[in-house]
């Protein structure tokens, strides 16, 4: 239905639509606040069942209400405090201005007195007609495909603009090959250090050694070997006595095979001891060299590795620099040929929508008071062979406002009262082209009467057939035409 809202100027009409477009995420400052109060509380609740895109950014963001065979209800509330800061809430949650903007945006669509001068614009003329013919998908291929050559244009002005790196190239040489000579590896530099710790102590691991082995089963003297045979033959010459001394016979068997396993790897750690000074210097010397590459490479000596592979990695990108830009050569002519394309199919949807804006606008301004008058939508080639993301055309709304006279743009033509009228007109001939489910008119009308608004409340009324239409108006002759 057709919700009018009216009355003298002053009396607040259009408070309707600011409060709508604060809770549509606009922003806000402290002067929202009636003075006196410690902040501004919106509410605003909606039914869902026709605003599926809605319910589905709803599902998506995990924002839903589940109601027990109600129909979803969807709350969106905002505080302004009187000391400039500000809180939203979807269905009890809180969220961000940028997230009540995304939902507000499928539940309401505002149509204010400013549109009209968006009109103006040949930027805002060229979105609208895209949104009218919903060229969405061939807009979004123009725009990655004039990314991709924007891209591949940067990649060969950044190698050009390298010049003769032959120095470069032969100093990196000489860096790599300094650190290829050495073993750089994780594991290679963890023994070389655990290396170094056993060379360091060399001398009192070897009497470590010695010391342990002759106490477990030295020759000379006591040893635990030994000490373990004597233990056992005593027991055993008693054992038949008690039985359970067999298992402390068992233990010490067992005690025994450890000793001697044990006697074995010491001495083979022994024999593998070394005092070997020069060995040692060998291996102070390498470690030397690496913390001397690390401090050359400002790098601790763990990401020498990484500093090496960076290097060739350099390497091989400036020896094949020349390869490369013939490369490039031929995959900017692919991308802007790919461009031309994608920019044709665009522009054969844009001549489409481009004839059908016209004629139905150019109707409808007819109807409005402008007899004989015609809309057209122009579009202009550009000149410029450089990949454009907007496509290879721009858009002009030309008007004749009266039957005979050539079309001349919009935005040098119109006056207040034809800007209205053609605004109001181009925004009836897209009417049902998306999901919104509400729309708001603020004072869309200003600037005719007569029997023009009646037509115009006429219009605004049929439209209350499959919408929620909400009207702020001064004219006697739109506001008869209101459900409500």
């Amino acid at each position: 239905g057709l919700t009018v809202i009216s009355g003298e100027t002053g009396a607040g009409k259009s408070l309707l639509v600011d409060a709508l477009g604060l809770l549509s995420g606009l922003r806000a400052d402290s002067g929202v606040v009636r003075h006196g109060a410690d902040r501004a509380e919106l509410v605003a609740d909606f039914t869902l069942d026709d605003a599926p895109l809605a319910a589905a950014w709803l599902r998506d963001n995990e924002l839903d209400e589940t109601g027990d065979g109600e129909a979803a209800i969807c709350q969106i509330r905002r505080v302004i405090r009187a000391d400039g800061g500000s809180r939203a809430w979807i269905n009890g949650r809180p969220v961000t201005l940028s997230q009540l903007g995304e939902l507000a945006g499928r539940l309401v669509e505002i149509h204010g007195q400013h549109e009209q001068h968006a009109l103006m614009s040949r930027a805002s003329q060229l979105g609208l007609l895209d949104a009218y013919g919903r060229h969405d998908a061939p807009l979004a291929v123009v725009e990655a495909a004039a990314q991709q050559w924007s891209a591949l244009l940067r990649e060969r002005d950044t190698l050009s603009a390298q010049g003769d790196v032959s120095d470069r190239i032969a100093w990196l040489e000489h860096q790599h090959a300094e650190l290829e000579r050495e073993v750089l590896e994780a594991e290679a530099l963890a023994k070389l250090l655990s290396d170094h710790r056993r060379h360091a102590h060399a001398a009192g691991l070897i009497a470590a050694c010695e010391s342990a082995f002759a106490r477990l089963g030295g020759d000379e003297g006591p040893s635990l070997t030994r000490l373990v045979q004597q233990v056992r033959g005593e027991l055993q010459r008693v054992a038949e006595h008690e039985p359970r001394l067999n298992d402390v016979d068992a233990m010490l068997d067992n005690a025994a095979i450890q000793i001697d396993e044990a006697l074995t790897l010491l001495d083979r750690v022994r024999d593998d001891l070394d005092l070997d000074p020069s060995a040692f210097e060998q291996i102070e010397n390498k470690i030397g060299r690496l913390h001397e590459l690390a401090r050359k490479h400002r790098v601790a000596p763990e990401q020498l590795p990484a500093t090496r592979d960076g290097m060739a990695g350099e390497l091989e990108l400036l020896r094949s620099a020349g390869d490369r830009l013939q490369v490039l050569d031929g995959e900017i002519h692919s991308a802007r040929a790919q461009w031309r394309r994608a920019a044709d199919t665009l522009g054969e949807a844009r001549r489409k929508a481009a004839k059908n804006l016209s004629d139905t606008t150019s109707a409808l301004i007819g109807e409005l008071g402008m007899g004989g008058g015609r809309f057209d939508v122009a579009l202009e080639p550009l000149d410029e062979d450089r990949p454009d993301p907007q496509g290879g055309e721009r858009v002009e709304f030309l008007v004749a406002a009266n039957p005979g006279q050539p079309a001349r743009p919009l935005r040098k033509v119109a006056s207040g009262g034809e800007l209205s009228r053609i605004s109001l007109a181009i925004e009836v001939a897209a009417f049902g082209l998306d999901a919104v489910a509400t729309m708001v008119f603020d004072e869309v009308d200003s600037g005719i009467g007569g029997a023009v608004a009646e037509i115009v409340g006429q219009k605004l009324r049929a439209l209350g057939a499959s919408r929620q239409v909400l009207c702020v108006t001064h004219l006697a002759q739109v506001a008869a035409q209101g459900h409500a």
